[in-house]
C-alpha cells in the first residue's frame, strides 16, 4: 500500500506540471466563475482500536502520503467524520480529543483544510467489514436495557445506528437528553479546537440522523433488512415517538389516529405498486389519516433538525462575527431518488421527506436551515437519471432540480457532494456541471466521497487530478 502510494506520488509530479492543460482538454473548458474547493472524506476505514481500546489512525504513513499527494492535485481540504463513539466512548464527559488532535494536525501540516463532520451516528453497518464506530459504549449500555432510545420499525426491530428523536427532551442518558449530550459534544468540541476554527477548519456539519443526514434510517442495507429499490418503512415504533403520535391524534379529536403507524405500507422491500398507502385510494396517503400521520412524521424530523441546528448556530456566532475566522455551519439531507417519478415518491417518505407529486417536501426542511445560516450540503451531483433503471422511476436529476430551486428561494448556501464513487470522465463531468449551474448558484464547496484505494490508480488519478484543477481554488 504505501510504496503504492509513494510510485502514485513520483508520478503526480509530472501531472500536475500539465495538469491546467489537461483540465480543459480532459473534462471540460475551464469555467470563468469562481471556482469550487474540494474537500475529500477520509477513508472509511480510518480509524481503528487497540487492544486496549484506545482508537488509532491506521496506516498513518500511507494517509501522509496520500495527503501530500492531494495537496500536490490542488485539493483544498479533508473531510473528517468527528465521531461521538470514538471521543465520548467509555463514559458521559470523558471526552477524549487525542486522536483528533493528532489527525488535524497531520493535515494542517499537510497544507490542507478541513470539512469537519460531527457525527453523532455508526456506521457500523454501512462500513462493509472495514472497522467501523459505532455508538458510546454507555449509550449502547443504555441501549441494550431500553431498546426504544433507538428508532423501532412496524415489527419492533430496533436500529441503534443513531438514536431516535423521541429521546431528544427526555433525560434517559446518564440524567441528559439526547439534546443536551449532542450539546455538550458541539461545546467540548469548540473548546478544544478553537484555534482551528476558521483558519484551518472552514466547514462544521452538524449530524442530523444516520449518515448524519436529516431523515428515518428507512432504508437500513447493513444489516440486511432493506434492499434497493424497497420503499422502505417507517420508523416511529419506539415507545417515545408512540407517545407524540397518540397526543398529535388527541389534539385532533382523532384518539384512533395514535395507535399505530400506517397498516397499509407495505414492507422494506416492496414496491409502490399493490401498496395502498402509496396508491391513490381511500386509505392512501392522500386521505385525512394519511396527511394527518406524514405531516406528524415529517414534522418530528424538522423540529429535530431545528432544535440541533439552534444549538450549534447559537454555540458557533461567535466565529460569525470576524470574517477572518469565520466558519460554515452545514447540515445534510439525504438522497432518496428512486420512486422520484411517482405521484407518492414512497421511499421519500418513509425517510421522512413530505414530499409528493402534489407537495414540496423540501421546501420547510431548507426554510429551518436557512434559519440557523447552515449550508444545504445536497447529493446526486454525480448522477444521471439515464444510468439509472427506468423501471424503478429514480430521477436523482430530478431530486436535485428540486432541490437547488428551493434553495434558490429560500437564499441558502449549497456545498454538493457525490452519492456514488465516481472515477470517471463522465461522472466527473456531471458533477462540474452540477457545480456550476447557471440556473442556481454555484455551490460553495464540494465533497468528494472518499479517500480510497481507487482514487490513486493511475487511470483514476488522470481523471482525478484534471478534475480538481478545474473546480478548485489557486492555492
Amino acid at each position: 500500500m504505501l510504496e503504492y502510494h509513494l510510485a502514485n506520488l513520483r508520478s503526480l509530479k509530472i501531472l500536475c506540471m500539465d495538469a491546467r492543460e489537461k483540465s480543459r482538454s480532459t473534462i471540460l473548458e475551464s469555467s470563468k466563475d469562481k471556482r469550487v474547493p474540494i474537500f475529500v472524506m477520509m477513508p472509511v476505514d480510518a480509524f481503528s482500536f487497540d487492544a486496549s481500546g484506545r482508537p488509532r489512525i491506521r496506516k498513518i504513513k500511507a494517509l501522509t502520503v496520500s495527503l501530500k499527494a492531494l495537496k500536490l492535485a490542488g485539493v483544498h481540504g479533508i473531510g473528517v467524520e468527528v465521531w461521538w463513539g470514538i471521543v465520548e466512548r467509555s463514559s458521559p464527559f470523558d471526552y477524549s480529543w487525542s486522536l483528533y488532535e493528532e489527525l488535524f494536525k497531520l493535515i494542517s501540516d499537510s497544507g490542507l483544510k478541513l470539512h469537519v463532520a460531527l457525527s453523532f451516528h455508526s456506521n457500523i453497518h454501512s462500513s462493509n467489514g472495514k472497522g467501523g464506530v459505532s455508538l458510546p459504549l454507555w449509550i449502547l449500555e443504555i441501549g441494550d436495557v431500553n431498546k426504544d432510545i433507538y428508532y423501532r420499525d412496524q415489527h419492533g426491530f430496533s436500529n441503534n445506528d443513531y438514536l431516535t428523536l423521541g429521546v431528544d427532551q427526555v433525560p434517559l442518558l446518564s440524567g441528559r437528553t439526547a439534546l443536551q449530550c449532542y450539546e455538550d459534544f458541539m461545546v467540548s468540541f469548540v473548546d478544544k479546537f478553537e484555534s482551528y476554527i476558521g483558519s484551518v477548519i472552514e466547514e462544521i456539519s452538524i449530524g442530523l440522523g444516520p449518515s448524519g443526514e436529516l431523515r428515518y434510517p428507512a432504508h437500513p442495507f447493513g444489516d440486511g433488512r432493506w434492499k434497493f429499490p424497497g420503499i422502505g418503512e417507517f420508523q416511529c415504533y419506539d415507545k417515545y415517538m408512540m407517545k407524540d403520535l397518540k397526543m398529535a391524534a388527541c389534539r385532533e379529536r382523532k384518539p384512533q389516529w395514535g395507535d399505530r403507524g400506517p397498516q397499509n405500507a407495505g414492507c422494506y422491500n416492496s414496491l409502490p405498486s399493490g401498496v395502498p398507502f402509496f396508491e391513490e385510494g381511500q386509505e392512501s396517503f392522500l386521505s385525512d389519516y394519511g396527511r394527518f400521520f406524514l405531516e406528524w412524521y415529517s414534522g418530528r424530523l424538522i423540529c429535530h433538525a431545528d432544535a440541533i441546528l439552534a444549538k450549534a448556530a447559537k454555540i458557533l456566532n461567535k466565529y460569525q462575527e470576524n470574517e477572518q475566522t469565520s466558519v460554515m455551519l452545514v447540515a445534510k439531507i439525504g438522497g432518496i431518488y428512486w420512486w422520484y417519478q411517482t405521484i407518492s415518491h414512497p421511499a421519500e417518505l418513509t425517510a421522512g421527506y413530505y414530499n409528493t407529486a402534489l407537495r414540496d417536501g423540501y421546501d420547510p426542511v431548507v426554510s429551518v436551515f436557512s434559519r440557523h445560516g447552515a449550508a444545504l450540503h445536497i447529493p446526486c451531483l454525480d448522477m444521471m437519471d439515464s444510468e439509472t433503471p427506468p423501471t424503478y422511476l429514480c430521477s436523482p436529476e430530478g431530486l436535485l432540480k428540486q432541490i437547488q430551486s428551493v434553495s434558490k428561494k429560500r437564499i441558502i448556501k449549497l456545498i454538493g457532494r457525490n452519492t456514488t464513487e465516481r472515477h470517471d470522465k463522465s461522472g466527473l463531468r456531471r458533477i462540474h456541471s452540477n457545480c456550476y449551474n447557471r440556473q442556481t448558484e454555484v455551490v460553495r464547496s464540494f465533497t468528494y466521497f472518499r479517500m480510497n484505494d481507487g482514487i490513486f490508480r493511475v487511470e483514476n488519478w488522470n481523471n482525478f487530478v484534471p478534475f480538481v484543477r478545474l473546480m478548485s481554488r489557486d492555492l
